[in-house]
């Protein structure tokens, strides 16, 4: 009996040094204004596991991830707009069955701050959320899918007052508006209460505070957390929350290993706590 085993697992990480959440701390020391400072993260992950004439049992898999977060900053003495896009792009394979969507999403905020000399700054800032590729549901059989990229679409304007302050976290609060665009999924704007009418589009205005943190917890060990709370004004008493946490250990110069936790509640997505857990471990090159 011949057995063939095949494992490959490959897994890349980028990173370019981010100053943007630390320009505050660094100003007096680094000279930052008028320029655009720059920031990146790329992850790739690749799993292949192959079976022939193994008597052990087991099925064939196979997944890939890939995972990009990059930023990028300008300053000036008075004010300072910060960017930031997100991209997580996931699929498995097991067997004879199709590919399966593991991870899914899409993020761009953009962040204008103005340095009144307060104990706060005011802000303005504008995000979009959606998912890049269709999502199923995977508990039904057969699959039922459940989104596609804007469908639904989420834009967020805020403005109010942020507190940066303290090193390594900064936190803001103001009135926001959020719309929800939809247009095959309207089960995510449509109104219950019309019922001769179908709504694709929906608009909210309320609360929102989003709250960031990055600590050196040890040596070579970062924890980095953001937490995203938003409230309808008809309904403060029900928030959204979506809580995003990361903790990256450097083993040495060439390897680390990134644990990434996310909590989300959403009312109009499911009444329950969803979480969400992913273990990467992963090879890493200093670009500057």
């Amino acid at each position: 009996m011949k057995s063939i085993i095949f494992i490959l697992i490959f897994v890349i990480n980028l990173p370019v040094i981010s100053q943007i959440d630390t320009v505050h701390i660094k100003s007096d020391t680094i000279n930052v204004y008028n320029k655009w400072i720059p920031g990146g993260v790329i992850g790739l992950n690749i799993n292949q596991v192959a079976f022939k004439d193994w008597a052990g049992g087991g099925e064939n898999s196979m997944s890939a991830s890939l995972f990009t977060n990059f930023s990028l900053g300008y300053f000036k003495k008075k004010w300072s707009l910060l960017n930031e896009l997100k991209i997580t792009l996931g699929e498995s394979k097991a067997g004879s069955t199709p590919f399966r969507i593991t991870d899914n999403e899409f993020f761009l905020e953009d962040i204008f701050i103005y340095r009144a000399g307060w104990f706060a700054d005011p802000y303005a800032s504008n995000n979009v959320r959606t998912v890049l590729a269709n999502g199923y549901d995977y508990s039904q059989t057969p699959p039922v899918r459940v989104a596609a990229f804007f469908d639904p679409g989420y834009v967020t304007q805020g403005t109010g007052l942020r507190y940066s302050k303290l090193k390594g976290f900064t936190t803001r609060i103001g009135f926001a508006v959020r719309e929800t665009f939809t247009s095959k999924f309207t089960q995510y704007t449509d109104d219950t209460s019309t019922h001769n009418k179908v709504e694709k589009f929906k608009i909210e205005t309320g609360i929102e505070s989003v709250s960031e943190a990055k600590f050196i917890v040890a040596k070579n060990l970062l924890f980095s957390s953001r937490l995203d709370l938003f409230s309808e004004f008809k309904k403060l008493d029900v928030w959204d929350v979506r809580w995003d946490n990361t903790i990256s250990a450097q083993v040495n110069n060439f390897i680390n290993v990134n644990l990434n936790v996310l909590v989300l509640y959403m009312q109009s997505l499911s009444l329950r706590t969803q979480i969400k857990e992913g273990l990467q471990l992963g090879l890493i090159y200093t670009f500057f």
